[in-house]
């Protein structure tokens, strides 16, 4: 195939793709959204009992199947896959009667899911269904039936699934988000399940990274530059805070302000004279990649971080580079 031709046909495959997920959109105006409704009340309910969402299919559905379970846990919902053809022998042992199956077959025909219906019938386990044929065994037997539109697989031999578990990975999406926020699921909710790698740093927080008490370089507004330059240096954050008798923050004083009243006097003047008023500040409850974008717009390199207008930390941007936020 000539280059041309290549991306031709990636074009084209994702278009198929986009017109499915473009077809769930559509149908969620409809009778696909009352039941999508249902499946997030069913999905809350099992919750609230303690229970989980478990997650089956066979196939390139169960392969599906494992990320919607990955997903669902990492943002809140307690969930795990369980395989079809174990289920059969003796993983039915995982599900309670607190929980809510979620079961993906495009066909709604797959044999080995019967197991797993018939134990969620004969228990009242509640089954949530995601496929494409609302008649089938899989369909028939749901409390809640997600039946998404038919569409045409992005194979050209319409065999293998493409264009069908993009629509089935989409829907499980749509869920996830739609009971996390329902939930109230935080940043910091977030962080809680993802500790670790890129994800995790970027999820720390300004008064993780701060640094406090005695290191924090702040002064009067009447001690006089030639000792508050003492203190500047010895802090070694280029910057000094300036706070009044309650230990609010007033000013800051940069080396842009040194130089900008640079002369033989300056070490006569007072601080307030000197400070610029009004600084840039961050809360240490603000993520810290928050405050790297607020130091990168303001081409600056420190911040300091007020709790009820009191200075109780300072960040600078070599902290952020050492936590990997940037």
């Amino acid at each position: 195939m000539s280059d041309e031709k290549l991306l031709a046909s990636a074009i084209k495959t994702l278009e198929l793709e986009n017109l499915g997920i473009s077809s769930i959109v559509s149908a969620l105006a409809g009778e696909l959204g009352d039941e999508f409704i249902k499946a997030v009340e069913h999905i809350e309910r099992a919750e609230k009992k303690g229970g989980r969402v478990i997650v089956s299919g066979m196939g390139k559905s169960g392969h599906i199947g494992r990320k919607i379970a990955a997903t669902l846990a990492s943002t809140g919902t307690p969930a795990f896959f369980v395989h079809p053809s174990e289920a059969g022998h003796g993983d039915l042992g995982m599900i309670t009667g607190n929980d809510a199956v979620i079961g993906l077959s495009w066909s709604g025909e797959s044999a080995e899911l019967a197991a797993l219906i018939n134990y969620t019938r004969r228990f009242n386990v509640s089954l949530i269904s995601i496929t494409s044929n609302n008649d089938s065994a899989l369909g028939s037997a749901s409390d809640v039936k997600l039946t998404l539109p038919k569409a045409d697989e992005a194979c050209p031999h319409g065999l293998a699934p493409t264009t069908s578990t993009t629509m089935q990975l989409a829907m499980g999406d749509a869920l996830a988000i739609a009971l996390l926020e329902n939930k109230g699921f935080t940043a910091k909710d977030y962080k809680v399940f993802h500790p670790g790698g890129a994800l995790g740093a970027s999820l720390q927080y300004v008064r993780e990274l701060m640094h406090k008490g005695e290191a924090v370089p702040l002064v009067g507004p009447d001690l006089q530059m030639s000792e508050a330059l003492v203190v500047m240096s010895e802090k070694s954050f280029g910057c000094l805070g300036i706070t009044d008798e309650q230990g609010d923050l007033l000013g800051i004083i940069t080396d842009g302000d040194l130089r900008r009243h640079m002369s033989k006097n300056l070490v006569d003047m007072k601080t307030r004279d000197v400070m610029t008023t009004g600084p840039k500040t961050v809360s240490p409850d603000m993520l810290a990649a928050k405050a790297l974008e607020i130091i990168n717009s303001l081409n600056i390199t420190t911040l300091f971080v007020l709790d009820d207008n009191k200075p109780v930390g300072i960040l600078h941007l070599h902290d952020l580079l050492r936590a990997k936020i940037a």
